[in-house]
């Protein structure tokens, strides 16, 4: 049982900094923020925000801050619930943390990099933002289901099988939006854009995966 192997309290604070950090973008970017909140049904903040891209830009380091949180939190409880007889402990969870947001970041610098190398930097700026921003949906939504995951059910590996599954849905809806609405664009980098994505959103993953399952 999950409430054994880490004290709930340390899921408490991570989660509280999440809603804080959340708040924090809500109360600096109303407007942005209420229009980022209905991403999945609106393409209104996608067409409006990609057009002023900032390499810094605080609305979505904080959103992204609370994604790394988010994700840190669900996957330490898969891996440990997947796990039984690893050594569990709040520098686990950080590790955790910290790769994770070290492999998004890095991700999204050669991403940015390549794309400028193949002269495809248009479309593909307009594919990282749509990208990163239904990560950042999904941070929103890590946070109930971690709180629920945590402290009202005994989750096994079917449950966080399901949870995984909801969200990949939500990210291939982000994908496949921008697939469509972009068509036309992509057609005429046809051969550029099939190479960027296996060279960087397919062989990282399989990386990820084998490095994971040797480990």
């Amino acid at each position: 049982m999950l409430r054994d192997l880490i004290s709930t309290e340390v899921f408490t604070i991570l989660i509280v900094v999440c809603l804080l950090l959340v708040a924090s973008a809500k109360l600096l970017y109303p407007k942005r923020f209420n229009d980022f909140s209905s991403i999945v049904i609106n393409f209104k903040y996608l067409k409006v925000y990609s057009r002023d891209q900032k390499f810094l830009d605080g609305f979505e380091a904080l959103l992204f801050t609370n994604l790394s949180i988010g994700l840190a939190i669900f996957s330490y409880q898969f891996y440990t619930k997947s796990n039984t007889s690893v050594d569990t402990s709040e520098i686990l969870l950080f590790k955790i943390g910290c790769a994770i947001a070290i492999f998004i970041l890095i991700k999204v610098l050669l991403e940015r990099l390549i794309s400028s190398v193949l002269s495809i930097d248009s479309i593909v700026n307009d594919y990282l933002f749509q990208k990163i921003s239904y990560k950042n949906y999904i941070g929103l939504l890590l946070i109930p289901i971690n709180a629920f995951l945590i402290y009202s059910l005994r989750p096994d590996a079917f449950m966080f099988t399901i949870v995984l599954g909801f969200l990949l849905i939500i990210n291939a809806i982000g994908s496949l939006s921008f697939f469509k609405r972009n068509q036309s664009a992509i057609k005429n980098n046809f051969f550029y854009f099939i190479l960027y994505l296996c060279a960087l959103e397919i062989s990282p993953y399989v990386i990820l995966y084998k490095l994971i399952t040797n480990i």
